[in-house]
């Protein structure tokens, strides 16, 4: 599994926004100079944010954009949903369908379709406050069986 820049793209400029929106409406512009982002692209995620009611914007004189809710009510995956950034890892197009050319599902569907099912609980447990505050580290350690028998 490959997570787009469009993904990536959209949590670093939030996260930013989240950072930076205390101060004020915050503009795409300093967002893509800050994060390194193409300013034509941080414009398409924003519309998507903006209609998926994450973010407001502010028109006029020091206008800019601001966060819909407060950091620590806004998930990662609510994010990673809003610019259509799939969290599927299987190789299936349609659920209806299997992966294989019979339609029958591959035999390691269950497994890669249980990861993305982590992965979305994951960032649906991780907000902006959690990000901009780097509280994320650590947060997917859980005991290893392997380690747990060699005791």
């Amino acid at each position: 599994m490959k997570l787009s820049t469009k993904g990536r793209y959209a949590v670093m400029a939030m996260a930013d926004l989240a950072r930076m929106g205390a101060q004020g409406p915050v503009t795409l512009a300093d967002i893509a100079s800050r994060q390194e982002i193409s300013l034509s692209y941080l414009e398409q995620l924003f519309a998507k944010l903006r209609r998926a009611g994450l973010v407001k914007s502010v028109r006029g004189p020091g206008g800019g954009y601001r966060l819909a809710r407060a950091a620590g009510e806004t998930r990662v995956s609510d994010i990673m949903i809003a610019v259509e950034e799939p969290v599927d890892v299987t190789r299936c197009q349609h659920m209806a369908k299997g992966c294989m050319e019979t339609g029958a599902r591959c035999i390691t569907h269950d497994l890669w379709d249980e990861l993305g099912r982590h992965i979305h609980l994951f960032l649906a447990g991780v907000t902006l406050e959690d990000v901009i505050n780097q509280r994320v580290a650590g947060r997917a350690s859980f005991a290893s069986p392997v380690l747990e028998a060699a005791e």
